[in-house]
């Protein structure tokens, strides 16, 4: 499926809209260039889950913990990440095999450890089409 959105406030709803079906283990995957949107669409995803407190990229700390929604959210920015093993440290595989929704933010940078089914998402800008304009591509992967 490709989307577009013509401003924030849109970006935000089509996060919003996934958040309010995401379901117990799903697994998001956000990638696209620095100052694309990431946040905001992810901020978007944690309010269709019913998180009210603030949301920002856990850049510093790897994994960002949300408990007060209909859903566990599980925010992941491995932007940082020196190698896969970190990963481990932080207890990756049990928050993705968990019964919440996890959302990992650049996630080609752990590809040979994200799990085979997952729903991916590419938000790109295209400033021919105007400075808010973003391309958003969501693709349901399932490598089993």
């Amino acid at each position: 499926m490709v989307l577009e959105t013509r401003s924030p406030e849109e970006t935000y709803n089509v996060g919003k809209k996934l958040g309010e079906h995401a379901i117990p283990g799903q697994v998001f995957t956000l990638t696209g260039d620095l100052g694309v949107g990431k946040t905001v669409f992810t901020q978007g995803l944690a309010s269709g889950l019913g998180i009210e407190e603030p949301v920002n990229s856990p850049t510093f700390t790897i994994v960002q913990v949300y408990e007060e929604g209909r859903l566990p959210f599980y925010h992941f920015d491995v932007y940082r990440i020196g190698d896969v093993e970190e990963m481990e440290e932080v207890g990756f595989e049990d928050y993705i095999m968990g019964d919440g929704v996890s959302l990992i933010e650049w996630a080609n940078l752990i590809e040979e450890i994200l799990p085979e089914k997952r729903t991916e998402i590419l938000i790109e800008k295209d400033l021919e089409q105007g400075f808010d304009y973003r391309k958003i591509t969501i693709l349901d992967v399932d490598k089993q």
